[in-house]
């Protein structure tokens, strides 16, 4: 069962709509958990020796993998349920808010009107082309995208992707989502306890679940989303309100920023460069670089490169770039990360890499005692299920 998020725009529905949303949620868990593992032992016990039989080989890759896999009924069993439930996801979730339209409506202009210390802010960029890479694709499958609008004050896509990330990861994300950002920035706390950033850039901040955690671990720093979907901005700006954390949110495409040479201490982005062409996510490093002070931190949590995983465990991740509606996933994870670090101006003595256990999962004391033994690449790294890790890289300039 989906746990309430802890803000003040959260909206259930009618007991109807909750049960519907449950089913989803315990869907996904099964499928993701249970049916991946049964999968997994399909591999293992016929489908590579079969492989093997046939071509005088173990695969090589997940390419391999995947080719192999794609004669099993298992796997079209698995990839069929999987890609219904990512769909039931949307309409579970669809359905709740359009029919509780009002009581939405009633939350957020509470939230909108209320009196507040916070100093957070919301700027919008009327004349903002949208790239292609958003508005011709409807990622992960979600009606209309993460930019659609019908009104000035449009929050909707950012309302449905909150509420519809919370059946889609079954709580593997943190009780608001934000583990993640809480994750990363936790490990540098750790890592490097002279740090003291004074000010963070989040790339492609959809709704701010991350950003905010930047401004929960450092809260003398000034936090700032960036986002091209102007309905996500608004929603993040009123969820982040909500929260009583202060963040700015600002409609700007990460490949060309608004921000003068040397401006902030971290320039940071969560599971967003993988949405990304190529050719962009070489100019977004390159202007990360550009607007990080000397002695500042990019970093980025994303999924796992090919080239650290076992065969099967990279076709594993690679699902979604095949049936999830996200064309430029596989194309990142094919990319070596330091080489892309390196061409965007970064030293090589200056990267970094790391493997971080959920921080939001376990106490502060149990954190820093895992972050502080090497974690290595596994079958848990970057996959959603029981005992997921993230991945993240990037490098001091």
């Amino acid at each position: 069962m989906p746990v309430p998020l802890k803000h003040d725009l959260y909206v259930r529905g009618s007991r109807r709509q909750a049960a519907q949303q449950d089913f989803v949620f315990g869907l996904r868990a099964y499928v993701l958990n249970d049916m991946a593992n049964t999968m997994k032992s399909r591999f293992e016990e016929k489908v590579e020796p079969d492989f093997l039989r046939a071509t005088g080989a173990a695969p090589k890759d997940g390419v391999d993998v995947h080719k192999a896999m794609k004669q099993d009924n298992y796997f079209r069993f698995y990839s069929s349920m999987r890609y219904c439930a990512q769909e039931m996801v949307w309409r579970s979730v669809g359905r709740a808010l359009n029919e509780n339209s009002d009581e939405f409506d009633e939350k957020l202009a509470g939230v909108q009107s209320a009196s507040s210390a916070v100093d957070g802010s919301l700027e919008l960029d009327e004349a903002l082309e949208l790239p292609k890479n958003v508005a011709a694709i409807d990622v992960h499958l979600a009606p209309g995208g993460y930019h659609t609008e019908t009104n000035p004050e449009d929050c909707a896509a950012g309302a449905l992707y909150d509420q519809g990330l919370n059946i889609f990861s079954f709580g593997m994300m943190g009780a608001n989502l934000d583990d993640i950002g809480h994750s990363m920035a936790n490990y540098v706390r750790v890592k490097h306890p002279d740090f003291k950033p004074r000010n963070v850039l989040d790339l492609g901040c959809t709704i701010g679940h991350n950003t905010c955690a930047w401004a929960t671990v450092y809260p003398d720093a000034a936090v700032t989303g960036i986002d091209v979907a102007a309905p996500c901005l608004r929603y993040a700006h009123a969820r982040a309100k909500s929260q009583g954390v202060p963040v700015h949110f600002k409609q700007m495409n990460a490949t060309k920023l608004d921000y003068p040479d040397n401006s902030f201490d971290v320039v940071f982005s969560s599971m967003f460069l993988h949405e990304l062409p190529l050719k962009d996510i070489k100019l977004a490093l390159a202007e990360a670089r550009r607007v990080l002070r000397p002695g500042g931190l990019m970093l980025h949590m994303e999924l796992p490169p090919n080239d650290e995983m076992a065969p099967y465990d990279s076709f594993y991740l690679d699902w979604d770039a095949y049936y999830n509606n996200e064309p430029y996933y596989k194309k990142f994870r094919d990319q070596n990360v330091s080489d892309l670090c390196i061409e965007a101006g970064f030293s090589d003595d200056k990267l970094m890499s790391f493997i971080t256990p959920q921080y939001t999962y376990m106490s502060d004391a149990e954190y820093v005692a895992a972050v502080n033994e090497e974690q290595t690449f596994d079958e848990t790294t970057g996959r959603l299920a029981e005992g997921v890790q993230w991945f993240g890289f990037g490098a001091w300039k």
